[in-house]
Order: C-alpha cells, then sequence, then structure tokens
C-alpha cells in the first residue's frame, strides 16, 4: 500500500504492487479517524 499526503486536504492511497490501478481518496479527518481505529486496534478481526 502506498499513501500520499501530498495534496492538501486529501490522501490517496494505492497498491503498491499495480502503480497504474486505481486510486483511493479519503479527505485528511475521514484518514485520521481510519489511522487512530488501526492504532487503537479497533479494526483488528
Amino acid at each position: 500500500m502506498e499513501v500520499a499526503d501530498n495534496v492538501p486536504g486529501l490522501i490517496g492511497v494505492r497498491d503498491s504492487k499495480i502503480p497504474s490501478g486505481p486510486v483511493l481518496v479519503f479527505g485528511s479527518a475521514e484518514w485520521s479517524v481510519f489511522v487512530g481505529g488501526v492504532k487503537d486496534g479497533a479494526l483488528d478481526g
């Protein structure tokens, strides 16, 4: 996974094995919530 944070307010995410594939774009607030959930273990199965 590659994460780009070079556009203010937006975070781009793509599969690093398929660089020409689609990019998911999230707002920075949404991304912060996601990262917080990962760090807290809230997304563990």
